[in-house]
């Protein structure tokens, strides 16, 4: 082979070669933003993975222990798109699962003392809401250590919560943990819980009653300057709480507002008896009601619980027999708009978990 021929052969190399390496790489895998329910069955509950965008069913999935939660808020809770728990409230434990790609894997059981109704996450842990007590629960790394603290809960004037009170807990700040209690015809109360880097110290909470002229203190959301949004459920108000009291109460507007949840400065609070979303703006002393009905929920159901993460916000409703998840695109003004809705195959769905995708992905 001559000189020119070896070149022209060498070129032919290099022009292959450059090709191969300029080539387009294939199609990242975006990770899903994933809609979870309970099931909530007493004898042998269950978790539901969906998509949120196209709610397509992706597992099913045991809880290793019995549902039967009622009349709370936040029976399922998401961490930071990592970990996830359910509340198994006839065995007295929370199930625990983390994500793995699009999916999620059980990892653990851990035991409450009294029957669970709420989750939260905080602090480095995660805390419990039970039908008499509340529960603290280290976190180690991707996953729920044992428990360090505990607290029994109690109603204004004293005595412990009759069963079914219990209704949500939430962290407010490195401090302080807030649980609501429903009681009527009694206006209810809320407890505040003292923490101690992070674990429940043990002191009795402040028991806080309801304001005046209210009834049912149920779901809430915080704010980062430690301002609570608290619904008003039986009386059809919503509250601001700050500092360990009730500072302003106003009109819903819609009747037995419920659940909230909230996404940057808005409060979204589904209202059991309108079949609608709220959508509410808190400040350090007003709440001003931003849009009276943000959505109705394309079922006609009444509300069960609500979430919200990145641009999704998901209801579960309940008709006679059945339950249902509708799922809403959420705009940077947030307006609500796409509600879909899927029948969830179970007559009492408990609590919605919308996870979007961590960081980074993979067990840890």
């Amino acid at each position: 082979m001559d000189r020119k021929t070896t070149l022209l052969a060498g070129i032919a190399l290099l022009v292959t070669l450059s090709g191969v390496s300029l080539a387009a790489p294939p199609p990242k895998h975006e990770p899903l933003t994933l809609a979870v329910t309970m099931t909530n069955d007493p004898a042998s509950n269950q978790i539901k993975v969906y998509d949120a965008s196209s709610l397509t069913l992706l597992q099913t999935l045991s809880t290793n222990g019995a549902g039967g939660a009622a009349g709370n808020a936040r029976g399922v809770r998401q961490f930071k798109g990592k970990l996830f728990a359910a509340v198994n409230n006839g065995s007295n434990t929370v199930a625990i699962y983390r994500r793995d790609g699009d999916r999620l894997k059980f990892d653990r059981v851990v035991t409450t003392t009294s029957a669970p109704v709420s989750v939260d996450f905080g602090n480095g842990h995660m805390y419990v809401a039970g039908a008499t007590t509340v529960d603290s629960f280290v976190l180690r790394g991707n996953s729920v250590g044992a428990r360090d603290g505990t607290v029994g809960l109690q109603l204004v004037g004293g005595g412990t919560p009759p069963n079914g009170s219990t209704a949500q807990v939430g962290v407010v700040d490195e401090e302080t943990l807030l649980v609501t209690l429903k009681t009527d015809p009694i206006p209810g109360t809320v407890d505040v819980v003292t923490l101690a880097n992070g674990v429940i110290a043990g002191a009795a909470p402040a028991a806080v009653s309801a304001p005046a002229g209210t009834l049912t203190p149920f779901g809430f959301s915080v704010y980062p300057d430690g301002t609570a949004v608290i619904t008003l459920a039986h009386s059809s108000q919503d509250g601001l709480f700050r500092d360990g009291a009730f500072t302003a109460v106003i009109a819903a507007g819609q009747a037995a507002p419920c659940w909230t949840t909230r996404l940057g400065k808005y409060v979204y609070t589904a209202n059991a008896g309108s079949h609608t979303v709220s959508r509410l703006v808190g400040t350090g002393n007003n709440i001003f009601v931003d849009g009276l009905v943000a959505a109705t929920l394309p079922t006609g159901g009444g509300a069960a619980d609500l979430d919200g993460d990145g641009d999704r916000l998901g209801v579960i409703d309940h008709t006679p027999g059945a339950s249902h998840l509708s799922v809403f695109s959420v705009n940077e003004f947030g307006e609500l708009s796409d509600g879909s809705s899927i029948d969830l195959a179970t007559p009492n769905a408990n609590g919605v978990a919308i996870m979007s995708a961590p960081d980074e992905m993979g067990d840890d």
